[in-house]
């Protein structure tokens, strides 16, 4: 029974789907494409990702949208308040003598270029803002007529108060203190209430923007929250089975998303089950460009660390819980990924990855063995995602000795289906890696082929002597500088 801790009830939940087709529909808050993500935001794409991988082994068929916001996320949002500050896509622009609209396709590409290096499964859609004002437009328009939007002399905003005599509740996801009126940083005397939140925006006149378009209310451009549910209702429904993202986003965003939504339904839920992925310390404290600690994925990689080794780091704390991010602990988990993989490669057998061990669509014949860990394996998945206990379990199953070297390949590799570590890929040679070196490699495994057993333990001695290491395994070799 898959349980995962639902972020509105505040509770451990069975998952349950509001449909009965075996169809789940899924969206994700993805980035602001206005600069590089941060690791702590891979932490959250990465959540989604296994959320999705274990919904599949379940057997659901899931209908997953991302966004990207490419208009609208103000950088006021840092302080409390989305509706003020500049557009972070033109604060960009400017800073990078580029328009907004090249800011967003380079981080954009950038962003599923990095996607892929993270080996996270692509949604059906990577849905864009600005692919999708008429939608919002429309929401909005229809949220005006059902008598919750005002204008005022920046925008179109929504009525909280409105709403809530209607007979609502809103800021049920988030700790209320910090909704509460009046709470936020910066105060708009022209608001009705200082929780009511921007649906569409206006500029100052005279002011000159890339993205900018014409309304109903004249010429401007949509809040930020309005493009989550703009989108979400017209690819997946008005009805969301879970919604993920960063529990930065559980103070006003994903409440904005809520009433804005539910406004319009009819008081539908419009989601289900809430997933929101705990902040990423650094070095103990906080994370900010302002402290030089924002670290990002190519910075992971220009230290020489695998992308798979980040992605174990994130398996090795729970998703709801604060975990810390130091080079020192890089360093550690990237060797412990390193020998987890290569015990895994060390197994001198084919494996099965094609034969499916999981649900009610078991594809071969297990022994009572590996019937006994899969279900260990399911168990931990299946307590809202204890990637670190389902990973314990994959280290016993290698060292377990009643298990034959099949069994465990077989096993691994169907666990690897939900951490998606790639665990079955060997590491390509790296490029820097001597000509005489590679050419002594080359003789060594020729020889090996041979069955010259000692003069190959004799040439690989050597190629230790010139300070590298090679890992042999069934289908081939890696070479390492050590």
């Amino acid at each position: 029974m898959l349980k995962i801790f639902n972020s509105f009830s505040k509770k451990l939940e069975e998952f349950v789907p509001i449909r009965h087709d075996g169809k789940v529909r899924m969206y994700a808050c993805g980035p602001t494409v206005y600069s590089y993500p941060t690791i702590g935001n891979w932490r959250t794409y990465v959540l989604s990702d296994l959320f999705l991988r274990v919904l599949q082994i379940k057997g659901y068929r899931v209908d997953f949208v991302m966004n990207l916001t490419d208009v609208g996320h103000l950088t006021g949002d840092n302080l409390g308040n989305a509706d003020t500050g500049e557009d972070r896509l033109e604060k960009a622009a400017a800073k990078e003598k580029k328009t907004a609209w090249d800011i967003a396709k380079f981080y954009g590409d950038d962003f599923m270029d990095s996607f892929g290096k993270l080996n996270l499964i692509k949604p059906r859609l990577f849905s864009k803002a600005t692919d999708h004002i008429k939608e919002q437009i429309d929401l909005v328009q229809r949220i005006e007529k059902a008598g919750f939007a005002y204008k005022i002399t920046d925008g179109i905003y929504f009525d909280v108060a409105e709403y809530e005599k209607k007979g609502n509740v809103y800021g049920e996801l988030s700790n209320l203190e910090e909704i509460k009126p009046g709470a936020r940083v910066e105060i708009n005397s022209e608001k009705r209430d200082q929780r009511d939140f921007a649906l569409w925006k206006f500029f100052p006149a005279g002011e000159k923007r890339d993205m900018e378009w014409d309304s109903p209310w004249g010429m401007g451009f949509p809040g930020w929250h309005i493009e989550c549910s703009a989108m979400s209702m017209k690819y997946l429904g008005e009805q969301l089975d879970v919604h993920i993202g960063g529990e930065d986003l559980k103070s006003t965003h994903h409440p904005n998303e809520i009433a804005q939504s539910e406004s319009v339904t009819g008081k539908k839920p419009f989601v289900r089950y809430w997933m929101h992925g705990a902040f990423l310390l650094v070095d103990g404290g906080r994370m900010g460009k302002s402290l030089g600690n924002a670290y990002t994925l190519h910075d992971i990689i220009e230290k020489g660390y695998s992308p798979m080794a980040l992605r174990y780091y994130y398996l090795s704390a729970h998703y709801r819980k604060q975990m810390n991010f130091s080079w020192e602990g890089m360093e550690g988990v990237s060797n412990s990924y390193k020998r987890l993989k290569k015990e895994f490669l060390a197994l001198r057998v084919e494996g099965g990855q094609d034969k499916n061990i999981f649900g009610s669509k078991v594809e071969v014949e297990l022994s009572g063995r590996e019937v006994f860990f899969r279900d260990e394996f399911v168990s931990a998945v299946e307590d809202d995602l204890n990637m670190s206990a389902a990973l314990a379990v994959t280290r016993v199953v290698l060292k377990d000795e009643k298990l034959n070297s099949f069994e465990k390949r077989r096993l691994v590799e169907n666990f690897d289906k939900v951490f998606g570590l790639k665990l079955s890929e060997r590491d390509e040679i790296p490029a820097d890696i001597p000509e005489e070196v590679m050419e002594m490699v080359n003789k060594r495994e020729e020889m090996r082929k041979t069955k010259q057993w000692s003069e190959s333990d004799a040439l690989r001695k050597e190629i230790e002597a010139k300070g590298y290491k090679v890992s042999d395994f069934f289908d081939g070799v890696t070479v390492e500088k050590v």
